[in-house]
């Protein structure tokens, strides 16, 4: 709705926040979808994911953003839910779990969902199926369209919205969902995912998880639609800086049909994101040149491409890492790490009896907004 706009009536008699809202309108809306508002937003946000993709493809190692970015958004898209981590312990524990804190655990599990979804997309299109694969890996557990009732979203004391219920019911909604995303080719691909989202978020299909599970989605369209080539938009940073409005929003749609603010918040943060993280690839792109010129500077003997590129996968570096890379064997790659320390790319921290190698300017810019990158 634009700001000149009256208010919207309430939509009479047809959701009652305390009722299961099995009324919920099959998609698409009969609002317009591409108001001039919308229309706008849309074209700016295009035009930052466009340039996102291609700041992508000038990295030479595809792995430093794979291996990095999805992380960020996991941190985001789970404290989102009160799921509380930080990316610096997402990062210590990537590949190893097991004396990461519950929180930590959980966030390192949506990143695995958006990964190996992002694998499988090969195989098969975006599905109710696909949603299941997600819902399941970032609970742990096994994760099926819901069929009994119970579930309600409450605010406090004070139930908010209660979803459709009845198992038949759900699968027709999200088979309507599928056919929206897959089938409406005459509206943009950013608006059918905004529409998409609001969707998912509102039949609510699992007991739990429904909100990650929606995000995850979100990356994975953008993909299937070519917008982008790997899952790096870090939409979930601009969802928690402007939660407030994320479920205002999202309530807006069911009680007053306001299609449009939401659709335009949507994309609104599409084209943030999408600059946010063109820009911190480009920094990344700056300081990958930076250390590789000072690692032939000052250890010219150990230097390789190789190294560069593993350091920037892994912004806690192991042993074990240079080792599986087949850069050097074990005692070699001990060597190499600490000459690294001596020269100050990396700083030795004890885990435990393992030896890790943090890389402190790359995490410094992951997880801080500025993009200042300093020499050695």
């Amino acid at each position: 709705m634009s700001r000149s706009a009256k208010p919207l009536p309430k939509l009479p008699n047809q959701w009652n926040p305390e009722v299961p809202y099995n009324g919920l309108p099959l998609l698409p809306p009969t609002a317009d979808l591409e108001t001039k508002a919308i229309l706008k937003q849309c074209i700016t946000a295009r035009a930052a994911v466009a340039e996102l993709k291609q700041a992508a493809e000038l990295i030479p190692n595809q792995g430093m953003l794979i291996n990095t970015l999805p992380l960020l958004e996991a941190q985001a898209s789970s404290e989102i839910e009160n799921i509380v981590t930080t990316t610096d312990r997402l990062f210590q524990f990537r590949n190893t779990d097991d004396h990461a804190d519950p929180a930590t655990k959980e966030a390192l599990r949506y990143s695995h969902a958006l990964l190996e979804a992002f694998r499988e997309m090969t195989q098969r299109p975006l599905s109710t199926r696909t949603a299941e694969q997600v819902c399941s890996i970032i609970k742990g557990t096994e994760m099926r369209v819901r069929q009994v009732p119970g579930t309600a979203l409450a605010r406090g004391e004070e139930i908010i919205y209660t979803p459709p219920v009845g198992g038949d019911r759900l699968r027709k909604l999200l088979a309507n969902w599928e056919k929206f995303l897959h089938e409406t080719r005459d509206l943009d691909p950013l608006i059918r995912m905004s529409v998409g989202h609001y969707q998912f978020e509102a039949i609510h299909p699992f007991t739990d998880g429904n909100g990650r599970t929606g995000r995850v989605l979100n990356g994975l369209f953008l993909i299937q639609e070519r917008l982008l080539t790997l899952p790096i938009l870090y939409l979930s940073r601009f969802i928690i800086q402007n939660k407030a409005d994320y479920y205002r929003l999202l309530r807006k749609v069911t009680s007053h049909d306001a299609w449009e603010e939401w659709v335009v918040y949507m994309l609104r943060g599409v084209e943030e994101t999408a600059h946010w993280t063109s820009a911190k690839i480009a920094a990344i792109r700056k300081l990958t040149a930076i250390t590789a010129e000072h690692m032939k500077a000052k250890a010219s003997k150990i230097y390789s491409l190789e190294l560069v590129h593993l350091i920037f996968e892994m912004p806690y570096c192991r042993i074990q890492n240079l080792v599986e890379a087949k850069i050097c064997e074990r005692q070699a790659a001990s060597r190499y790490l600490k000459q690294l320390v001596e020269i100050g790319v990396l700083r030795e921290q004890a885990a435990g009896r393992e030896k890790l190698f943090l890389h402190p300017k790359l995490l410094t810019l992951l997880t801080l907004d500025g993009n200042a990158v300093l020499n050695y």
